[in-house]
Protein backbone atom coordinates (compact mmCIF):
# COMPACT_ATOMS: atom_id res chain seq x y z
CA UNK A 1 0.00 0.00 0.00
CA UNK A 2 1.28 3.49 -0.73
CA UNK A 3 0.17 6.91 0.40
CA UNK A 4 -1.56 7.62 -2.89
CA UNK A 5 -3.88 4.63 -2.42
CA UNK A 6 -4.96 5.73 1.05
CA UNK A 7 -8.19 7.75 0.99
CA UNK A 8 -7.46 10.46 3.52
CA UNK A 9 -4.95 11.81 6.00
CA UNK A 10 -6.62 10.15 8.98
CA UNK A 11 -6.11 6.77 7.35
CA UNK A 12 -2.41 7.46 6.74
CA UNK A 13 -1.87 8.45 10.36
CA UNK A 14 -3.77 5.41 11.63
CA UNK A 15 -1.83 3.14 9.27
CA UNK A 16 1.47 4.42 10.64
CA UNK A 17 0.27 3.95 14.22
CA UNK A 18 -1.10 0.46 13.61
CA UNK A 19 2.02 -0.69 11.82
CA UNK A 20 4.26 0.82 14.49
CA UNK A 21 2.26 -0.81 17.26
CA UNK A 22 2.66 -4.27 15.76
CA UNK A 23 6.39 -3.90 15.18
CA UNK A 24 7.25 -2.14 18.45
CA UNK A 25 5.23 -4.59 20.55
CA UNK A 26 7.57 -7.29 19.29
CA UNK A 27 10.94 -5.50 19.25
CA UNK A 28 10.63 -2.63 21.70
CA UNK A 29 10.81 1.10 21.11
CA UNK A 30 14.54 1.77 20.87
CA UNK A 31 15.25 -1.16 18.55
CA UNK A 32 12.82 0.01 15.88
CA UNK A 33 13.71 2.80 13.48
CA UNK A 34 11.23 4.98 11.66
CA UNK A 35 12.32 3.59 8.30
CA UNK A 36 11.29 0.06 9.31
CA UNK A 37 7.82 1.25 10.29
CA UNK A 38 7.35 3.38 7.20
CA UNK A 39 8.57 0.67 4.84
CA UNK A 40 6.21 -1.86 6.41
CA UNK A 41 3.35 0.64 6.14
CA UNK A 42 4.24 1.63 2.59
CA UNK A 43 4.29 5.30 3.55
CA UNK A 44 6.98 7.78 2.41
CA UNK A 45 9.18 9.26 5.12
CA UNK A 46 7.99 12.79 4.44
CA UNK A 47 4.49 11.74 5.42
CA UNK A 48 5.68 10.75 8.89
CA UNK A 49 6.77 14.26 9.78
CA UNK A 50 3.50 15.63 8.47
CA UNK A 51 1.69 13.74 11.25
CA UNK A 52 4.34 13.44 13.98
CA UNK A 53 6.99 16.00 14.86
CA UNK A 54 9.44 13.43 16.21
CA UNK A 55 9.78 9.78 17.14
CA UNK A 56 8.81 10.66 20.72
CA UNK A 57 5.69 12.44 19.49
CA UNK A 58 4.90 9.31 17.51
CA UNK A 59 5.50 7.18 20.61
CA UNK A 60 3.15 9.32 22.66
CA UNK A 61 0.44 9.12 19.98
CA UNK A 62 1.02 5.37 19.75
CA UNK A 63 0.41 4.93 23.46
CA UNK A 64 -2.64 7.18 23.44
CA UNK A 65 -4.13 5.14 20.59
CA UNK A 66 -3.24 1.85 22.29
CA UNK A 67 -4.82 2.81 25.60
CA UNK A 68 -7.89 4.22 23.87
CA UNK A 69 -8.53 0.84 22.27
CA UNK A 70 -7.58 -1.03 25.44
CA UNK A 71 -9.99 0.93 27.62
CA UNK A 72 -12.81 0.46 25.12
CA UNK A 73 -12.23 -3.30 25.17
CA UNK A 74 -12.03 -3.29 28.96
CA UNK A 75 -15.33 -1.44 29.26
CA UNK A 76 -16.94 -3.98 26.92
CA UNK A 77 -15.66 -6.87 29.05
CA UNK A 78 -16.78 -5.24 32.29
CA UNK A 79 -20.28 -4.57 30.98
CA UNK A 80 -20.97 -7.97 29.41
CA UNK A 81 -24.67 -8.69 29.98
CA UNK A 82 -25.92 -11.61 32.00
CA UNK A 83 -22.85 -11.90 34.23
CA UNK A 84 -22.10 -10.86 37.78
CA UNK A 85 -19.23 -8.41 38.08
CA UNK A 86 -16.99 -11.05 39.64
CA UNK A 87 -17.34 -13.16 36.49
CA UNK A 88 -16.63 -10.14 34.28
CA UNK A 89 -13.48 -9.35 36.24
CA UNK A 90 -12.23 -12.92 35.95
CA UNK A 91 -12.94 -12.83 32.21
CA UNK A 92 -10.74 -9.74 31.99
CA UNK A 93 -7.83 -11.49 33.68
CA UNK A 94 -8.27 -14.55 31.43
CA UNK A 95 -8.23 -12.30 28.36
CA UNK A 96 -5.07 -10.70 29.71
CA UNK A 97 -3.51 -14.15 30.10
CA UNK A 98 -4.53 -15.20 26.58
CA UNK A 99 -3.19 -12.00 24.99
CA UNK A 100 0.10 -11.92 26.86
CA UNK A 101 0.82 -15.65 26.53
CA UNK A 102 1.11 -15.47 22.73
CA UNK A 103 4.65 -15.24 21.38
CA UNK A 104 3.36 -12.77 18.79
CA UNK A 105 0.84 -10.59 20.60
CA UNK A 106 0.09 -8.44 17.52
CA UNK A 107 0.26 -5.14 19.34
CA UNK A 108 -1.65 -6.26 22.44
CA UNK A 109 1.42 -6.23 24.72
CA UNK A 110 2.45 -2.61 24.26
CA UNK A 111 2.16 -1.37 27.86
CA UNK A 112 4.05 -4.38 29.19
CA UNK A 113 6.67 -4.13 26.45
CA UNK A 114 7.33 -0.40 26.78
CA UNK A 115 6.61 0.34 30.44
CA UNK A 116 10.13 0.02 31.81
CA UNK A 117 11.92 0.92 28.59
CA UNK A 118 10.44 4.28 27.68
CA UNK A 119 9.74 5.66 31.15
CA UNK A 120 13.44 6.48 31.45
CA UNK A 121 13.76 7.71 27.85
CA UNK A 122 10.83 10.06 27.33
CA UNK A 123 8.87 12.08 29.85
CA UNK A 124 5.95 12.55 27.44
CA UNK A 125 5.69 8.80 26.86
CA UNK A 126 6.00 8.12 30.59
CA UNK A 127 3.06 10.45 31.19
CA UNK A 128 1.06 8.70 28.46
CA UNK A 129 1.72 5.39 30.19
CA UNK A 130 0.73 6.90 33.52
CA UNK A 131 -2.55 8.25 32.11
CA UNK A 132 -3.34 4.97 30.40
CA UNK A 133 -2.61 2.74 33.36
CA UNK A 134 -4.48 5.12 35.68
CA UNK A 135 -7.49 4.77 33.40
CA UNK A 136 -7.32 0.98 33.65
CA UNK A 137 -7.01 1.06 37.44
CA UNK A 138 -9.91 3.52 37.70
CA UNK A 139 -12.19 1.20 35.71
CA UNK A 140 -11.08 -1.82 37.73
CA UNK A 141 -11.80 0.15 40.91
CA UNK A 142 -15.35 0.85 39.75
CA UNK A 143 -15.83 -2.79 38.77
CA UNK A 144 -14.58 -4.05 42.12
CA UNK A 145 -16.89 -1.64 43.92
CA UNK A 146 -19.80 -2.89 41.80
CA UNK A 147 -18.84 -6.50 42.49
CA UNK A 148 -18.92 -5.90 46.22
CA UNK A 149 -22.36 -4.33 45.87
CA UNK A 150 -23.77 -7.23 43.80
CA UNK A 151 -22.19 -9.75 46.18
CA UNK A 152 -20.11 -11.58 43.58
CA UNK A 153 -16.82 -10.61 45.27
CA UNK A 154 -15.61 -9.38 48.64
CA UNK A 155 -12.40 -7.54 49.47
CA UNK A 156 -10.34 -6.85 52.57
CA UNK A 157 -9.19 -3.38 51.54
CA UNK A 158 -10.52 -0.41 49.61
CA UNK A 159 -11.50 -1.04 45.97
CA UNK A 160 -8.87 1.51 44.90
CA UNK A 161 -6.01 -0.32 46.62
CA UNK A 162 -7.24 -3.72 45.49
CA UNK A 163 -7.45 -2.54 41.86
CA UNK A 164 -3.95 -1.09 42.00
CA UNK A 165 -2.51 -4.23 43.62
CA UNK A 166 -4.15 -6.53 41.09
CA UNK A 167 -2.97 -4.49 38.12
CA UNK A 168 0.57 -4.47 39.48
CA UNK A 169 0.35 -8.23 40.13
CA UNK A 170 -0.57 -8.90 36.52
CA UNK A 171 2.05 -6.53 35.13
CA UNK A 172 4.67 -8.36 37.15
CA UNK A 173 3.36 -11.74 36.01
CA UNK A 174 3.54 -10.58 32.38
CA UNK A 175 7.20 -9.65 32.78
CA UNK A 176 7.98 -12.99 34.47
CA UNK A 177 6.26 -14.91 31.66
CA UNK A 178 8.69 -13.27 29.24
CA UNK A 179 11.66 -14.13 31.46
CA UNK A 180 10.82 -17.80 32.14
CA UNK A 181 9.13 -18.47 28.77
CA UNK A 182 6.33 -20.25 30.57
CA UNK A 183 2.79 -19.30 31.59
CA UNK A 184 3.13 -20.47 35.20
CA UNK A 185 3.36 -16.89 36.53
CA UNK A 186 -0.13 -16.30 35.10
CA UNK A 187 -1.44 -19.40 36.87
CA UNK A 188 -0.15 -17.94 40.12
CA UNK A 189 -1.59 -14.51 39.35
CA UNK A 190 -4.99 -16.02 38.56
CA UNK A 191 -5.01 -18.00 41.80
CA UNK A 192 -3.97 -14.92 43.81
CA UNK A 193 -6.63 -12.82 42.09
CA UNK A 194 -9.31 -15.33 43.10
CA UNK A 195 -7.99 -15.25 46.65
CA UNK A 196 -7.93 -11.46 46.84
CA UNK A 197 -11.47 -11.16 45.45
CA UNK A 198 -12.72 -14.20 47.40
CA UNK A 199 -13.97 -15.94 44.28
CA UNK A 200 -14.20 -19.72 44.34
CA UNK A 201 -13.21 -21.70 41.28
Amino acid sequence: MNAASIPNSTDVRELILLTGQKIISGKGYSAVGLNEILMAAGVPKGSFYHYFGSKDAFGEALLESYFGDYLADLETTLSEPGLAMGQRLMNYWREWQDNQSALDCQGKCLAVKLGAEVSDLSESMRLSLKRGTSGIISRLTDAIRAGVIDGSISVDDTPERIAQSLYQLWLGASVMVKIVRDTQPFEGALAMTRQILHIEQ
